[in-house]
């Protein structure tokens, strides 16, 4: 007896609020994880699946892959529709139950060669009410995937039977052909909403440095993205400010995506004189687009003059505004030379900043 394997992986996630099928847990579609242990599995002589009418291309080392209908009973039936005279067994699965194990799709087998009808099953240990009544607790299952039966009453069920279900053994329950449940597992879960998904917190830092003479022209000095009127202006090809190039650079490096001369070079005319705010608001837009969120900015600045503490809380802002965090993600220090080097003989200013950021992985 042939066992055909149909992966059910073609819908819409609309209580979970994504083609849930489609996210990656471990580096891997939640799909394929449920596609590969039924490939895998000794008994198991084909697998197909059925998919997003868009996303048919992504499906690989399919016996066969097919586009979904609206609904889960309307997919099954698109699938079956592939399967072949040979196959003897059909077993559906859900596509967003990813860690189905090959005791579980052994059971169901064994189940379909002995009863011609099997699903798997877990016993429910909640208290359940229906309305004002409480159910014997001990009479019911929670029903799992695979189930499976022979095709030939699947093709009798689909063609005998118009009404809705939601499971595979329920419409063949319908046309007189009724399931053994054999024992599932807890851990074969279907993921429903994104708590269902185990979450892991991936976090990096980065750090940033830079430092400009001062200019001998009139220039501006901008510093953290402020304005500091009536105090010469940095040397460089865009506003020069050394703190938000600090904090740039710190982002940028906290994500691997190189540095602020990588994508602002100061050979190109377009960024002379720019401000560097831009800078920074590209930074964390590009973090934020990889799925990285950012806990914390730390920049101290190095100068005998300007003293900037005094507009600390307007450069925090400016910061944060930027990046579209939250003022208190953002800390500002400063400090003197002591009049050593360059920068103690006011010659510049320098700044350096660590930039911490984090990502959720499923």
């Amino acid at each position: 007896m042939k066992v055909c394997a149909i992966i059910l992986a073609a819908g819409r996630g609309e209580r979970f609020g994504a083609r849930k099928t489609h996210l990656l847990v471990n580096g891997k579609p939640v799909w394929k994880h449920a596609f590969d242990a039924f490939l895998s599995h000794p008994d198991v002589d084909r697998v197909g699946v059925v998919f997003s009418p868009d996303d048919l291309q992504l499906v690989e080392g399919a016996a066969f892959v097919v586009a979904g209908g609206p609904t889960r009973q309307s997919s099954a039936k698109a699938g079956l529709a592939a399967t072949s005279d040979d196959d003897t067994i059909i077993l559906f699965h859900d596509g967003a139950r990813p860690w189905v194990s090959h005791d579980v799709i052994s059971r169901v087998i064994e189940g379909c060669r002995e009863h011609g009808a099997a699903a798997a099953a877990v016993p429910v240990t909640d208290t359940i009410r229906q309305g004002s009544t409480l159910l014997d607790r001990t009479m019911l299952s929670a029903m799992q995937t695979p189930q499976g039966g022979r095709r030939s009453d699947f093709l009798r069920a689909h063609e005998e039977t118009s009404e809705e279900f939601t499971d595979d053994v329920a419409l063949l329950s319908a046309v007189g052909v009724h399931a053994a449940l054999v024992q599932g597992d807890p851990m074969n879960k279907k993921i429903t909403h994104p708590g269902d998904l185990p979450q892991s917190s991936e976090q990096r830092t980065g750090f940033g440095y830079d430092i400009h003479p001062f200019a001998q022209d009139n220039r501006p000095l901008y510093l953290g993205g402020v304005h500091f009127e009536n105090h010469p202006g940095l040397d460089g090809h865009s506003d020069a400010d050394v703190l938000l190039h600090a904090i740039v650079d710190a982002l940028l490096g906290a994500a691997g995506l190189g540095d602020i001369g990588l994508h602002f070079p100061n050979t190109d005319p377009q960024w002379k004189q720019a401000r560097s705010t831009t800078f920074l608001e590209f930074a964390g837009k590009s973090i934020y687009d990889l799925g990285w969120r950012i806990l914390n900015i730390d920049a101290t600045l190095v100068a005998e003059t300007p003293k900037v503490m005094a507009r600390a809380a307007e450069i925090r802002h400016t910061i944060a505004q930027c990046c579209n965090v939250e003022p208190d993600r953002v800390n500002l220090k400063a400090t003197t030379n002591e009049r050593l080097g360059s920068i103690g003989r006011s010659e510049g200013i320098a700044a350096m900043a660590v930039a911490s950021i984090c990502r959720q992985h499923y």
